[in-house]
C-alpha cells in the first residue's frame, strides 16, 4: 500500500533548482572582499582542451617581484607562463601544464610563503 499523505512545500522558489555554472575562483572572491585573501597563496589548475592545462597562481605577496618568479618557475619547469593582470585578485601567474606539485614545492623551498600558507585547488 502506498502512502498519500505527504505535503507539498508551499515555498517552493524555482532559482533553488536551477544548476549554476562553476566559477573556479568563487572562493577567493568571497575572501577578497573579506580581506582575508591575503594570507593564502591559491594554486589552481584549469582545464584548456583535451589534455592541456594552465596552472594558475593568485595570492602572492604585493611585495614579491613576479616576473623575477615567473622567469625562475619557467627555467626551473621548463614551461611557458605569464602574468596576468585581474583587477580583483591583482597579479595573477599562470604556467602552462599541470604544475600544481612543482609550484607548491619551489614556494616553500624558496621561502617565498610557508606550507601552511598554500592551498592547492583541481581535479
Amino acid at each position: 500500500m502506498v502512502d498519500t499523505n505527504f505535503e507539498i512545500p508551499t515555498s517552493f522558489d524555482p532559482e533553488d533548482q536551477i544548476p549554476r555554472s562553476f566559477d573556479p575562483f568563487a572562493e577567493s572572491k568571497d575572501l577578497g572582499t573579506r580581506g582575508t585573501n591575503k594570507e593564502y597563496v591559491h594554486i589552481r589548475v584549469q582545464q584548456r582542451n583535451g589534455k592541456k592545462s594552465w596552472t594558475m597562481i593568485e595570492g602572492l605577496n604585493k611585495d614579491i617581484n613576479c616576473e623575477k618568479l615567473l622567469k625562475d618557475l619557467k627555467k626551473e619547469y621548463c614551461c611557458n607562463g605569464t602574468i596576468i593582470h585581474d583587477k580583483e585578485l591583482g597579479k595573477v601567474i599562470q604556467l602552462q601544464g599541470d604544475q600544481r606539485k612543482n609550484v607548491s614545492q619551489f614556494l616553500h623551498k624558496a621561502d617565498i610563503v610557508k606550507k601552511e600558507q598554500i592551498k592547492v585547488h583541481g581535479f
